[in-house]
């Protein structure tokens, strides 16, 4: 009975977490309203810019500049055929533009993400103070479900790419931080003991000591921010954002299967090309 009665007691009256929530998105927009106009101007600024860079060359010629990088960063052959033979098959397939749009997405979500994450990460790991204030923060970040923050997200900046970009931004900012940390603080003692008895200033340590150890975790922050990215595509799709997510929910909605695997193909093809590209401890391979 008493068990009964605690239970009916916590369940009559419930914490009004909701209307909390809702009360601090229409005080944002009461308030700040102009701020968030002027974010959305300059991320759709740097996503234009972006599109415009990468529709600027003919498709071929950006296949065979492409192909070409691959070639001087690989000195091989197997990856720039890759190259060219997984940048012909998107051409083929008819996802050219949507692949251009979603590579935008994908670069401005990144250096977005580098941005302050890095600097995050560099914090977090010279003060355990603040790495355990950010860690449970960071968990809510890639745990809570992405329509919880793309309602808001779709108010306060209304559709298209700039909602889908501050998803993408949300669910990947976790990985660079952690990762930039993790970077940091695997920086042998004995290496920053020298640098001290050399006189080095603690800035001259970051940048010339802790920050050189560190880019091959900040590299694969980076790699990881864009695989998270490309994995929010679809999610992007669902706020009006252009790129290969809008196939796939066509594809979803109708039950196509060939448009849904053509377009997860594209999606798998970008993510691979993207991945090797970047894959910094791979530079000198020839595969």
């Amino acid at each position: 009975m008493a068990l009964d009665w605690l239970n009916d007691t916590l369940t009559e009256e419930k914490v009004p977490v909701g209307k909390w929530a809702k009360s601090a998105v229409d005080w944002l927009i009461d308030n700040a309203g102009f701020i968030f106009d002027w974010l959305s101007v300059q991320l759709k600024t740097m996503i234009d810019a972006f599109l415009w860079v990468l529709n600027f060359p003919h498709p071929l010629i950006f296949i065979a500049g492409l192909t070409a990088l691959a070639w001087y960063l690989k000195r091989g052959i197997v990856f720039p055929l890759f190259v060219a033979l997984a940048t012909l098959l998107i051409l083929n397939q008819g996802y050219w533009t949507e692949m251009l749009q979603t590579l935008a997405l994908v670069l401005s979500a990144s250096i977005v993400c580098m941005a302050i994450g890095v600097p995050l990460g560099i914090a977090a790991g010279h003060s355990p103070r603040f790495s355990a204030a950010i860690r449970p923060v960071l968990d809510l970040m890639q745990t809570i479900p992405t329509f919880v923050y793309l309602i808001p997200a779709l108010i306060l900046f209304g559709l298209g790419m700039v909602p889908g970009l501050i998803a993408t931004v949300i669910f990947a900012l976790p990985a660079p931080i952690r990762l930039t940390e993790l970077g940091i603080k695997s920086v042998p003692t004995q290496l920053i003991e020298a640098g001290k008895a050399f006189g080095a200033t603690p800035s001259q340590l970051l940048l010339k000591v802790e920050l050189p150890y560190a880019i091959p975790n900040i590299m694969a922050g980076l790699t990881q921010t864009i695989m998270l990215s490309l994995s929010m595509v679809v999610i992007a799709a669902l706020v009006g954002a252009p790129g290969l997510g809008v196939p796939v929910v066509r594809a979803l909605n109708t039950v196509n299967i060939a448009k849904g695997f053509e377009a997860g193909l594209v999606i798998v093809l970008v993510a691979i090309l993207l991945d090797r590209f970047l894959r910094y401890e791979k530079r000198g391979d020839n595969a």
